[in-house]
């Protein structure tokens, strides 16, 4: 990872100030400038900042003297390193460097007079995020965190690249245990704060969905002093936080007591259309140039951050309108005769649900038949067969009519589907995730001329390889 450093001139004393460290001198001067700052030492040039972190495999710390015969004297250590004797350097020794990128970031930020979204949850936090950076982007010069910047080193990194003249920035922040958001959310110091969901990812590191709640509350540890709290109003575990001092507006598409509702929800081939309940006021036909329930709580956050900036409504109403899907999140395009949902950057129960929704939606309106093609979902621990074996059930009372299973763990959505009432001649599975031609040609065989084919699995499944079989072989498809 890379940050260019956007704004104002950061001395290497200056980063030395902000993180509490110690500086070690070797024909280098405090005063000279970093223009940015890296974790891969492949990236480290003349004026770049190498952050040495200590990872399960590699330790930054080793690369350090060879960045400096390469001319980049500048480093952030925890230890000092080998190899450094007689050469030109810099170095800046803290106790922990990823705790140091953080305090680095939030001495930066400092610099901005801006109004900050921080967003975390189990599902739809790059959904949410992009919601809201198109909400304000309609009245605000607004800066997001792209790609995968959304960790504890990531974040801080992202917070570098904010440039002169931003006047909102929206956050993303995941997580892998506890502690992570509480550090994030102090570095970024958020005006308002979302948790979208509660879900069952990680469970393997965390246990429970208690646990999970309890490390996304954490981003409310660097809440700014009238900050507010953005909550999904149909997670009982949300509701009913005790969350003493910190203000909280929620929203819901069920929960009638929601501070902020969408009533009134209808499905367009690629649109949604609802109303939203806001106080005494009702705003209708807010329109989404995406198709599904599950968009419609993002848009709710949006429209609260929004409202809270002092937005005009027709304003957030456009910027609604201009959002756009990013990565492989729920891409719909035509394929020689089937219609192909591509949403293979990630998957969980809760995201999985929500996608066979707009499965059935989508084959609903079209005519056609709905085929999903279900791959692994990780991190799950030991509820993984059972969590599996429930998508299968409810992949089942959908209507799917043909189902294709890939990698060993979703052999139990096959199983429950089948349990279910799909037909066991329509079930498919390849429990071998290096053979994605195998799973390709089943489908090449299988599918129908106006089905609408579903794609989703967890990351690193990489279910996007059997969709580039296919569009190898699109002559074998039915016409």
């Amino acid at each position: 990872m890379k940050a260019e450093i956007k704004c104002g001139r950061l001395t290497i004393e200056d980063i030395c100030s902000a993180c509490s460290g110690e500086l070690f001198l070797s024909g280098t001067s405090a005063d000279a400038e970093v223009s940015a700052i890296c974790t891969d030492s492949r990236e480290a040039e003349e004026k770049t900042l190498f952050a040495a972190i200590r990872g399960e495999r590699v330790d930054g710390h080793d690369y350090v003297s060879k960045n400096l015969e390469r001319g980049c004297p500048f480093a952030l250590v925890s230890r000092m390193p080998k190899g450094i004797e007689g050469k030109k350097y810099a170095l800046v020794l803290v106790p922990d460097t990823v705790e140091a990128l953080g305090k680095i970031a939030q001495s930066y930020k400092s610099r901005f007079d801006i109004s900050t979204v921080g967003i975390t949850g189990s599902v739809g936090k790059t959904t949410t995020k992009e919601f809201v950076s198109a909400v304000l982007s309609a009245g605000f010069k607004t800066f997001r965190t792209e790609g995968n910047y959304n960790s504890t080193i990531g974040m801080p990194l992202s917070i570098m690249e904010i440039d002169e003249g931003t006047e909102a920035a929206v956050l993303e922040m995941g997580m892998s245990g506890f502690g992570e958001i509480s550090s994030m959310s102090r570095t970024a110091r958020p005006d308002i704060a979302i948790i979208t969901t509660i879900g069952t990812s990680h469970m393997e590191m965390l246990g429970s969905r208690e646990n999970i709640c309890r490390a996304k509350l954490e981003i409310k540890d660097g809440l700014s002093e009238d900050g507010i709290l953005l909550i999904n109003g149909d997670e009982p575990l949300l509701i009913g936080a005790e969350l003493p001092g910190v203000r909280t507006v929620s929203v819901a598409l069920e929960n009638r007591d929601a501070d902020v509702r969408a009533l009134n929800i209808r499905m367009g081939i690629s649109k949604t259309v609802f109303d939203i309940v806001c106080g005494d006021r009702v705003y209708p036909d807010i329109e989404l140039p995406v198709m599904g329930r599950h968009y419609v709580y993002a848009a709710l956050f949006a429209f609260v951050c929004g409202k809270r900036l002092e937005m005009d409504v027709e304003a957030i109403r456009r910027g609604l309108l201009s959002y756009k899907n990013v990565g492989m999140r729920q891409n719909i395009y035509e394929l020689s005769g089937i219609t192909v949902i591509e949403d293979c950057y990630n998957a969980s129960p809760e995201s999985m649900r929500s996608s066979i929704d707009v499965l059935s939606e989508l084959a609903e309106k079209k005519g056609g038949r709905a085929v999903a093609l279900l791959g692994d979902m990780l991190e799950l621990g030991e509820s993984s067969p059972i969590l599996h074996r429930e998508v299968g059930a409810y992949l089942a009372r959908s209507g799917c009519r043909v189902l294709f299973t890939y990698g060993e763990r979703a052999q139990n959505i096959a199983i429950a589907a089948v349990e279910g009432g799909v037909r066991a001649e329509n079930v498919y599975t390849n429990p071998d995730l290096s053979a994605p031609a195998l799973t390709g040609d089943m489908m090449l065989h299988a599918l129908r001329k106006g089905d609408v084919v579903l794609f989703k699995a967890s990351r690193s499944v990489a279910a996007e390889r059997v969709i580039e079989y296919l569009k190898e072989n699109s002559d074998k498809l039915p016409m």
